[in-house]
């Protein structure tokens, strides 16, 4: 059985923002949330929706964040991408982040890896939401950038 997933922070901005943290719990009934990660989205304040998001779910759970070994500290993810540390020492978790960087890193470090855009398309595979295109019409209404190219392939992924 896999571990909670471990998020960092742009996919719980996004989500949050779009009143889509639901989507999360398609991978497990909690997320972890690496404690630098939930720093950064406290110095938003304290009426941010992500960061009100964080003081009101319980099922996301803040931990400690590993050191960073030196197999990540190449790649120059900085602190916010802590979540791909996180999956590395915990096999069986999988990252959600968006950062590019991060996800190559996870990549090639065979971790498994997702983000926003993953979700979107899982929760419509499994009947979760009705619209993928809404729903990342809203994500990229809300501040998520997606191009034209990357969400036609990806809604064609779920035939729309």
């Amino acid at each position: 059985m896999a571990e909670a997933p471990v998020v960092n922070a742009s996919p719980l901005i996004f989500l949050s923002r779009g009143n889509l943290l639901h989507l999360l719990r398609l991978l497990a009934e909690t997320a972890v949330v690496p404690a630098v990660v939930a720093e950064e989205i406290a110095r938003r304040g304290a009426e941010d929706v992500t960061a009100r998001a964080l003081r009101d779910n319980a099922w996301l759970q803040v931990r400690d964040t590993p050191a960073i070994p030196d197999s990540l500290r190449v790649w120059d993810l900085g602190e916010g991408e802590s979540a791909v540390s996180w999956a590395l020492a915990h096999p069986r978790a999988e990252a959600i982040v968006d950062d590019l960087a991060a996800r190559r890193c996870a990549a090639t470090l065979q971790i498994p890896v997702r983000g926003t855009l993953g979700l979107v398309l899982l929760a419509k595979r499994r009947g979760v939401i009705p619209s993928a295109r809404n729903v990342l019409n809203q994500l990229r209404d809300s501040g998520m950038y997606l191009s034209d190219r990357v969400l036609n392939e990806a809604l064609a992924l779920v035939g729309e």
